[in-house]
């Protein structure tokens, strides 16, 4: 009889749960949300953020603020999310490294991607594209590995940090080229940038949108693109898998997460929203003028995509010995 009795408590302790977040996401959302950005502003991730959260404002009926948090390659940000309430008003955009990437470079990341955060929908894809200055004389991803080749480990090659999306293409291409660069890390892209203007560096990769500027201005020339497909904004830049190099996919992403535990009702009337700001002209015209491809997922289509990058990146980091300086 204990034990019946205990069984349907139990049942009954479950139902009244559920009625309760079922009442929590009709509510929902009833207040102001939160979107955590581990960048500062004025990056593309920003610049991506506040677009959509002014979408989101005029879809959910409640303001969504921008909380910058930068700092430890996003592990600032990601760690402010994980120990946030799982009520649907903490919310992180985050792109592919602090989620894919840390993770598997620092071994004393205290969250797990896949444990502790709920996938709500990838919001865009980005180009990791390799530029150079115009009057360097490369016209071709091939062009630069031939003068790497000719003088080996004596090319400066700048990236965003040392892990980061640039940094790891370089490594890819590197394999696949058969070609050594002298890797230089900045912190962040436009330090980067302004040496390589400058001609203290040679190369680098960077998100389309942080180089279309310096593109259409023609301070910068895009030679490649270290993607499965071409960016539609710089259609006449071939992939680097067309020229000759495969293996070298180093797209990055921005996807919103929430803290684990997010109720499922509140993580679809959340993914709901992103797919339908994505499809408004205005947000998509703005978005692809920037360099940044809108690509809505189910939640389910995320989790499994994060799940794959995991892998895949911390493979490339385990074989190239990549460690943190």
């Amino acid at each position: 009889m204990p034990n019946r009795l205990g069984r349907l408590l139990a049942v009954v302790g479950v139902a009244a749960c559920a009625l309760v977040a079922t009442a929590q996401a009709q509510d929902y959302p009833s207040r102001t949300i939160k979107m955590v950005i581990a960048f500062p502003p004025g990056g593309p991730t920003d610049f991506v953020g506040r677009l959509l959260a002014d979408k989101l404002k005029d879809l959910l009926g409640q303001s969504v603020i921008i909380e910058n948090k930068p700092g430890a390659a996003g592990a600032i940000g990601a760690e402010m999310v994980v120990r946030a309430a799982p009520d649907g008003y903490t919310l992180f955009l985050t792109t592919s490294g602090a989620v894919a990437i840390t993770p598997n470079l620092h071994a004393d990341t205290h969250y797990d991607p896949v444990r502790d955060f709920a996938p709500i929908s990838q919001v865009v894809s980005v180009t990791t594209t390799l530029v150079v200055r115009p009057d360097l004389g490369a016209n071709s991803a091939k062009d630069l590995v031939a003068m790497a080749q000719a003088k080996p480990a004596t090319v400066p090659f700048a990236s965003t940090g040392v892990g980061s999306p640039p940094h790891l293409a370089l490594e890819l291409l590197q394999s696949a080229a058969d070609a050594k660069f002298v890797h230089v890390p900045y912190r962040g892209a436009a330090p980067a940038i302004t040496d390589l203007l400058g001609g203290q560096v040679t190369a680098m990769f960077a998100d389309a949108p942080v180089l279309l500027p310096h593109i259409q201005a023609g301070k910068l020339k895009a030679i490649g693109a270290a993607s499965g497909v071409r960016n539609l904004l710089l259609s006449d830049v071939p992939t680097l898998r067309e020229q000759g190099y495969a293996d070298t996919v180093a797209d990055n992403w921005y996807a919103l997460l929430a803290p684990a535990k997010t109720p499922p009702a509140i993580v679809a009337k959340l993914n709901q929203a992103v797919r339908t700001a994505l499809t408004d002209p205005a947000l998509r015209d703005k978005l692809i003028n920037s360099g940044a491809i809108p690509s809505p997922t189910s939640p389910e289509e995320l989790g499994k995509f994060l799940k794959e990058e995991l892998d895949r990146w911390g493979k490339v980091i385990r074989e190239k010995g990549i460690k943190e300086n």
